[in-house]
């Protein structure tokens, strides 16, 4: 029976694809850690105060990084390149959404509204994480292999997602509530088809590593495409209403250690 536990134990069990699988993670997540880093070097002197929690979130991902290439060299693989079909983060920089990283080099203060854009993107992006780890912990939270990191980098994710609605909605009540819907609608709409692109392209080169059938890659790419599907009609919602998280101060205090 083809099931999401199936499908990703398939994976977890074959070096090639573990090994993708590792180096598509780490590769995103240390570019989140430097994306954030960035941010807290250029945050506006209006809102020094997230400085520090921009830093933390920046140093969570930094972590999630080391914890997938430790993965890694537990099984005596090496991080491979990841081709830009599969690369989650630069496609959205290319699609026009969050900061570009041209702007993020420049050594000039962000604008008030650049931090409204950059916390808008990640609500939308930590909702996607927070689901997936969520999916992984239910399947894979007990895995011998993965299942510490894997529980760890979950906790993690739901502090961003905390953190995320909580300063949104901090910064609306100040007066940004109509940039903050307009930032988070234009990101959403834009991330659900990135995201579909990537899945397929992932789903693809898994494909070829696995030896998986054609009838079998074709129900999975159409799972891809009905998901999708799904949330262009609707469930792209999600990502853009805002309430006040059970986690307050989610950021608040220096990263755990990986």
């Amino acid at each position: 029976m083809l099931s999401a536990r199936s499908l990703f134990q398939e994976i977890l069990d074959n070096d090639d694809s573990f090994q993708l699988f590792c180096s598509v993670a780490a590769g995103g997540e240390s570019q989140g850690g430097w994306e954030n880093g960035r941010i807290a070097a250029l945050v506006p002197d209006t809102m020094r105060d997230l400085a520090p929690k921009i830093t933390r979130h920046g140093a969570d991902e930094d972590k999630h990084g080391r914890l997938f290439r430790a993965l890694l060299r537990k099984r005596g693989l090496e991080e491979i390149d990841v081709p830009l079909a599969l690369d989650y983060t630069l496609l959205l920089e290319h699609a026009g959404i969050g900061l570009p990283h041209s702007r993020l080099r420049a050594d000039t203060a962000l604008s008030e509204e650049d931090i409204l854009i950059y916390l808008a993107h990640s609500r939308v992006t930590e909702q996607r994480a927070a689901d997936q780890m969520d999916m992984l912990v239910t399947h894979f939270g007990d895995h011998p292999e993965a299942g510490k990191p894997i529980r760890m980098i979950c906790q993690d994710e739901e502090n961003h997602l905390a953190y995320c609605h909580e300063e949104l909605l901090r910064l609306a009540a100040l007066g940004h509530g109509r940039t903050i819907q307009r930032v988070l609608h234009e990101c959403a709409r834009v991330e659900i088809g990135v995201y579909r692109d990537v899945s397929l392209a992932v789903m693809d080169r898994m494909g070829h590593l696995l030896g998986w059938s054609r009838p079998k890659s074709v129900l999975l790419a159409g799972g891809i495409r009905l998901m999708y599907l799904y949330e262009r009609l609707g469930g792209w919602r999600k990502m853009v209403t805002l309430s006040m998280p059970e986690r307050r101060g989610a950021l608040n205090g220096p990263a755990t250690a990986a």
